[in-house]
């Protein structure tokens, strides 16, 4: 009889696994894409309500033995009903046999490699020595991306800012305390913005969004992570960018075609063609540098094999009868 094991939201968390090791997956999963050494359809998803969506997301990372699919929604209209933004499963299968393995929740991965995402764009496209970085939207993926962005940075400082009463100083007094920097609460959105060598912006994903950051706030030098699509970035800020990258230039492209990123200019570059070698990441320390990652089912799959064979060694999890 056949087995899989079932992971919990609380298991998943409890296996211990680091951003440092987060980021060196999602590095060594890019350096494969970029040589064409893995396998990703687009992601076909559902949209019940304005701006909320249910995606398929499946990927095979060969090198990784690696294969399955993320089932995941986002639902804007959650917060106000106090339920978080980002939920659904992953499903990883035995390449060999097809057979799956195990099913886990996938709320904390999708979070915490979407911040190894913007840290493996900044290590190629922000300046070394950055050490600034404006938070705006300052919930889940706001934390998940400082903690990353402190990983391969100095950080000396931070600038949070939300449009929610409270949260900015809630993320403020936990991330200052959790990474021993100092973080500063600012009240408009151009705060976060200029001066700081990287900006993070990281709300909900909107369709018709009214985007604040406009032309001249991003400083030249600076690099700019849109974890939101360009919900938080005007036409015109866009534009004044040197290079854009995205992690997958075929997605972005779809999303166009349905109506995103309307006033965003072609990305030059897939991060995986930057990370291994193909093409040039930052070329000049007065470059604006923007990374539009969209989340890719490849990061699940580079980040998921290690959860299991971790929660495995451990013994944690339910084992299931298929």
């Amino acid at each position: 009889m056949s087995e899989l094991l079932y992971l919990s939201r609380r298991d998943v968390e409890a296996v211990g696994l680091g951003m440092r090791e987060i980021i060196a997956a999602l590095e060594a999963m890019f350096r494969e894409k970029g040589m064409g050494r893995v396998e990703m359809p687009p992601k076909p998803g559902i949209h019940p309500l304005p701006d909320a969506f249910i995606h398929a997301m499946p990927a095979y990372i060969p090198s990784m033995r690696s294969a399955g699919i993320k089932w995941v929604s986002g639902y804007p209209q959650n917060q106000a009903r106090g339920l978080p933004y980002i939920t659904g499963l992953l499903i990883l299968n035995d390449p060999d046999t097809g057979f799956p393995t195990a099913v886990m929740d996938c709320a904390w991965i999708t979070a915490m490699r979407t911040g190894a995402a913007t840290a493996v764009a900044a290590k190629h496209l922000a300046r070394p020595e950055s050490s600034s970085v404006g938070i705006l939207a300052c919930g889940v993926q706001g934390r998940a991306n400082l903690e990353a962005l402190a990983c391969v940075f100095g950080i000396t400082q931070v600038r949070a800012f939300d449009t929610a009463p409270g949260v900015a100083s809630r993320f403020a007094a936990q991330m200052g305390a959790r990474l021993g920097v100092r973080v500063d609460v600012v009240g408009r959105a151009r705060e976060a913005v200029e001066g700081m060598d990287i900006v993070v912006t990281s709300g909900p994903i909107l369709k018709r969004p009214e985007p604040a950051i406009e032309a001249g706030w991003l400083k030249p030098g600076g690099f700019g992570s849109l974890v939101d699509f360009d919900s938080y970035w005007q036409g015109p800020a866009l534009a004044e960018a040197d290079r854009i990258a995205t992690d997958d230039a075929a997605q972005l492209e779809y999303y166009r075609s349905v109506g995103y990123f309307r006033e965003t200019p072609a990305p030059y570059a897939d991060l995986g063609e930057i990370v291994a070698g193909l093409k040039p990441g930052r070329a000049s320390a007065s470059e604006r540098t923007l990374a539009i990652n969209l989340g890719i089912a490849l990061d699940d799959m580079a980040v998921a094999p290690l959860i299991l064979k971790r929660a495995q060694a451990r013994g944690i999890g339910t084992r299931l009868e298929l």
